[in-house]
């Protein structure tokens, strides 16, 4: 396993570490959950473990685009996407600012939900992102019917800008700021 890049204690549930992923060696677990009926907003149910593998290794050989393996108590339970959303994904669809980082989370599928673990992933990620002192705003664009997702957003700080269209969904573009994720985390005592 990598070293740790990033790594948040959560109060309730314990550890959760953020480390590099390799492309080739976590194209198995991560075909596992990119292609899970759960995983339908991540718009790659039909892949294979190769094309997991492909896009993996195009993330991290773009320079504006870069993915990540989360840990809950040393074992693989979600992935991470950071991008340059003035460069990837939202270029020209959003009035973007300077020290805005875009974002991507997925937790891992369970057969024996954790209550308030994709809340304390989302947590983790954005602790993550905002350790980063450039990082001044987390720029998301979900799917508009994925309600879950808007709710883990809304509880972490985020406010709805407006709903977009991207070429392969109708997104609900959101922002949070560093001090809308803090008043939010203090808020909750996450």
């Amino acid at each position: 396993m990598s070293d740790v890049l990033f790594h948040r204690e959560d109060p309730r549930l314990g550890g959760f570490s953020v480390v590099a992923l390799d492309p080739d060696a976590d194209a198995p677990l991560l075909h596992s959950w990119v292609t899970h009926p759960k995983a339908v907003y991540w718009l790659m149910q039909d892949a294979d473990e190769r094309q997991v593998a492909d896009e993996y290794r195009r993330i991290a050989e773009h320079p504006h685009h870069d993915a990540f393996l989360g840990l809950h108590r040393g074992s693989p339970a979600f992935l991470v996407e950071r991008y340059d959303p003035a460069r990837v994904e939202l270029a020209g669809l959003y009035d973007h600012r300077p020290g805005d980082v875009g974002m991507h989370f997925l937790t891992a599928p369970s057969d024996t939900p954790v209550r308030g673990f994709t809340l304390a992933v989302i947590t983790t990620v954005m602790a993550m992102l905002f350790d980063d002192p450039a990082a001044r705003r987390v720029v998301v664009e979900p799917d508009a019917r994925n309600t879950a997702v808007h709710a883990l957003n809304a509880a972490v700080g985020f406010e709805v800008v407006g709903t977009i269209a991207k070429p392969e969904k109708e997104a609900l573009l959101s922002v949070c700021t560093r001090e809308r994720f803090e008043a939010a985390v203090r808020g909750a005592a996450l």
